[in-house]
């Protein structure tokens, strides 16, 4: 099999059998090798759970790497299992069974998730014996795994009532899914930087004039981050418990090659100052956003809308807490391993550099770390090297034959019907690009977080520049994650080639109210850093002003 196209000199063919469809949402660069290796398999697992668990006529999503970039395939399911799929699908909205995935993640898999990521982040790899510490990367390998699958097993109870939520209304009232969207806000704490950690934190401080100066101190950011940890008394037991949950988080992609939050100190204390300033935030107009588009739903189905549009709320805060607290954090704990066995590897004169082994298969690490073998030093930096030369944009974005016309949903029992049309609705607006052909001047994407700013482009390649970023950028990025909320505060608009407006950069630039165009597909190229521009999130339109 062969691609369709290849705009690069790399050499493109499809992984297996079938269609494929590149994700540049997810993963705007190449993959390490260590994601490649970790990432199909756990989340085909967790795909397949939530496509069981919900009926689907689907039997999940598979994901390969070709060159390093990710390619996605949606599977059917065995012909064995259609009746009982027919049968599950009856029960979704009858029972409303996303509300049982709901109590479980936020009262068990949450919670215990939460601790196994500090009971591992509590253990100093850098004071481990070799064997030990292969052992400790096993266990952070093993929780890495286990928290992808858990990221995708709850995907339907993220997506199934706020899919169905956007075909119902769209019909009633005929409103374009932005506006449809915009009455989410407000439902998910976590997309907005929200944790019971920042509520205590901006508490402790607003009482201590001694923290907030330290923390206003000119000064090394790094040392004044640790100064803070170090405060007696609450603000310093605050400050500490907070950068317990976020520090070793990845503060954008799901990749180990992405930095974590305490690795940016100045841009993470930047973020921190503005989290506490007291700048006080615009009242909720949730109620008044609603009733408006309430008053446009027929009588006969406003009673049916409340519905709808209360269980899609009630889910919403899944979207991306299943994210931030499974995968992205139990990333970041890996790549903390992985670049304390990379100093000791360096140390050695085995590797160039720590964060080369970072490119390292898992086992290769093991290895390396034991002494008994992997990848030359070469061999490693070369690695590092394509990954930094490449993104998405030279691959192609299909491989294999064409995808076949979508299913015919009118002919399926009606429960089968409408879990598929929810899940085919939300999955599009994850992935959809605006398809809008874009001026000189005036890039058009999709109208993701409503208002209208002006102020200068921060062009950003990915995470390790994130540390550019000044108070009022507008962030012009490939694609970011969930993770990004933490640095939020400092943008006054953010600008994505890719992505739809369910993507995490919509969803969090709406949680904060900051104006936001996503899938403009030609962001990066056209803009340069520095360049003024207004975002004009109502419109879904970016225009550059010189």
């Amino acid at each position: 099999m062969t691609d369709r196209k290849s705009s690069s000199e790399l050499h493109f063919e499809a992984p297996a059998p079938g269609p494929w469809v590149q994700d540049p949402v997810h993963f705007p660069r190449p993959a390490t090798r260590y994601y490649q290796e970790i990432n199909p398999p756990s989340l085909k697992q967790g795909s397949n759970d939530f496509a069981r668990f919900y009926g689907l006529l689907m039997d999940g999503l598979q994901y390969a790497f070709v060159n390093g970039f990710a390619y996605r395939q949606l599977l059917p399911p065995p012909e064995s299992e259609i009746p009982e799929r027919f049968k599950r699908a009856e029960q979704v909205y009858a029972q409303k069974l996303w509300r049982e995935q709901l109590h479980e993640w936020d009262e068990k898999r949450k919670p215990s998730s939460v601790a196994m990521h500090k009971e591992l982040q509590a253990i100093n790899p850098d004071g481990l014996s070799d064997g030990d510490l292969v052992a400790y990367m096993r266990r952070c390998h093993d929780h890495h795994s286990a928290m992808i699958r858990q990221h995708m097993h709850f995907t339907g109870a993220a997506m199934v009532p706020v899919g169905d939520f956007l075909v119902h209304a769209g019909t009633w009232t005929g409103l374009p899914p932005s506006d449809l969207l915009d009455l989410m806000r407000g439902s998910a704490e976590v997309s907005a930087g929200g944790s019971g950690e920042l509520v205590r934190l901006k508490k402790a401080f607003a009482e201590d004039a001694a923290a907030r100066e330290v923390l206003n101190s000119e000064g090394d950011p790094a040392q004044t981050l640790a100064k803070l940890r170090s405060i007696q008394g609450e603000a310093g037991a605050a400050f500490a418990a907070y950068l317990d949950m976020v520090g070793n988080r990845l503060l954008d992609g799901f990749d180990i090659c992405e930095p974590t939050a305490i690795e940016l100190p100045d841009a993470l204390l930047r973020a921190i100052r503005t989290a506490v300033s007291g700048e006080a935030q615009a009242a909720s107009d949730a109620d008044a956003r609603i009733a408006k588009v309430r008053a446009q739903v027929p009588a006969a189905h406003q009673a049916e809308f409340d519905e709808l549009l209360g269980e899609a709320r009630l889910v919403y805060h899944l979207r991306d807490e299943r994210g931030v607290y499974s995968d992205i954090w139990a990333s970041g704990i890996m790549r903390r391993a992985a670049l304390a066995a990379g100093r000791r590897v360096a140390g050695r004169g085995r590797i160039a550099a720590a964060e080369h082994l970072l490119d390292a298969g898992f086992d290769e690490m093991c290895a390396l770390v034991a002494g008994t073998g992997g990848p030359t030093a070469d061999e490693l930096a070369k690695r590092a090297q394509y990954r930094a030369a490449h993104t998405a944009k030279e691959a192609p974005p299909f491989l294999g034959p064409p995808e076949p016309p979508p299913p015919d949903l009118s002919k399926l029992p009606p429960s089968t019907g409408r879990v598929m049309r929810s899940t085919f609705a939300a999955l599009g607006h994850l992935f959809g690009s605006s398809e809008a052909k874009n001026e000189e001047k005036v890039l058009f994407g999709l109208a993701a977080s409503k208002g209208r700013y002006e102020g200068p482009a921060r062009r950003v390649s990915g995470p390790s520049e994130f540390g550019r970023i000044v108070k009022g950028d507008v962030l012009v990025t490939e694609s970011t994650t969930e993770a990004f909320n933490i640095l939020l505060p400092l943008l006054g608009g953010i600008v994505t080639d890719n992505g739809g407006l369910l993507s995490h950069a919509a969803i969090v630039a709406r949680e904060y109210g900051i104006p936001g165009v996503v899938g403009t597909r030609e962001a990066t190229e056209r803009i340069a850093d520095g360049t003024r521009l207004r975002v004009d999130g109502d419109a879904g339109e970016v225009t550059v002003l010189g």
